[in-house]
């Protein structure tokens, strides 16, 4: 590793530290500004004020604000989230442990889908400039970019698990053998593969494949047409002409220079799309009953669960944060001249 490289990304974690403090700044913030009290939602309107001072005292609502705060901030760095309002004496760790490793099963496939998708196909556009199957490729990014999230998946799951019953309709496991499989990770494609159960793997996939394809052919066409600009622009650039005039071929020019000179504002799209699925899988998740972080919240915030809330966005904020650090991390290699 080059000492410019070592220098960016050593400074750049540094940068991040700040970012992450911020994010979770707001979260306490925002929660504390939000009009209703959350303990007399949670105990009803007839409760007595013991019970509300009994509860405030042992979530420390009760002492001044800036005690809250450097206790919150000490918790978010500890992992001690507390115990959720809605799910009794049952630590949020352990909610958010097995809800976040399927949110993460779920964005992940559906990312790479848009990724090789989307990059592929805005390149196959771009050489295929003002024929045919460039306007049919434009007019598919622009549907499948305009379709409502859960109006897809529910056409989704009508074709392919009521007319032709071949995938199922909701949930990351058939119940039957969920009786038989013993979460590890809580990653149930990987836990199966680790248990050597096969069919679970195979439940697993079937259960992935809608909600996945659905939540990446959300964000295709975003792909398709950043691409499509980019390559555009470089297919016009010297060094393809030049190549062009030695007599390379032309799917060399196309797939392997142009498209690799495109990769910065692409690799810059795949960092923000992809913190916006983790976090923003919410409609995916409750249309196919996916038990994951997105679902979660929205249960939570319509309970008005105060330590559940701020929690969920806290750890939302800090993957959001690892997800930038890491397109930097990409950037400074692909492109030497961002390390300077």
């Amino acid at each position: 590793m080059s000492s410019s490289l070592r220098n960016f990304l050593i400074t750049r974690i540094f940068l991040t530290i700040p970012m992450i403090w911020i994010l979770i700044t707001m979260v306490f913030i925002v929660m504390r500004i939000l009009p209703g009290d959350p303990i007399r939602s949670q105990l009803g309107p007839k409760v007595s004020e013991e019970q509300a001072m009994a509860l405030r005292e042992r979530l420390g609502l009760n002492r001044p604000l800036y005690v809250q705060y450097f206790d919150f901030l000490w918790k978010m760095v500890t992992l001690d989230f507390g115990t959720a309002l809605t799910q009794g004496e049952r630590p949020i760790i352990d909610e958010l442990g097995e809800k976040l490793p399927a949110t993460i099963e779920l964005t992940v496939p559906a990312m790479i889908f848009t990724a090789i998708f989307g990059i592929v196909s805005g390149a196959y556009a771009a050489e295929k400039r003002k024929k045919t199957i460039d306007y049919g490729i434009r007019l598919f990014s622009i549907a499948v970019y305009s379709i409502p999230i859960f109006f897809m998946g529910l056409v989704f799951q009508i074709i392919f698990s009521v007319r032709i019953p071949i995938l199922p309709l909701a949930g990351r496991m058939d119940t039957l053998m969920m009786t038989n499989f013993r979460p590890i990770t809580h990653f149930y494609v990987l836990d199966s593969i680790l248990q050597g159960n096969w069919a679970a793997f195979r439940s697993c996939i079937s259960h992935l494949i809608l909600p996945s394809l659905t939540l990446g052919l959300a964000l295709t066409g975003v792909f398709i047409r950043l691409t499509r600009v980019n390559m555009i622009e470089m297919l016009q650039a010297d060094f393809i002409t030049a190549g062009r005039a030695r007599g390379l071929p032309e799917r060399r020019l196309v797939y392997k220079h142009a498209l690799r000179n495109t990769f910065i504002p692409i690799l810059t799209l795949i960092g923000l799309q992809f913190a916006i699925l983790l976090a923003g899988a919410v409609l995916t998740e409750t249309t196919f009953s996916w038990p994951g972080m997105g679902r979660y919240l929205v249960d939570r915030i319509e309970l008005r669960d105060y330590t559940a809330v701020q929690a969920t966005i806290g750890v939302f904020a800090f993957f959001v944060a690892i997800i930038s650090l890491a397109m930097d991390f990409l950037y400074a290699f692909i492109d030497p001249r961002i390390r300077y």
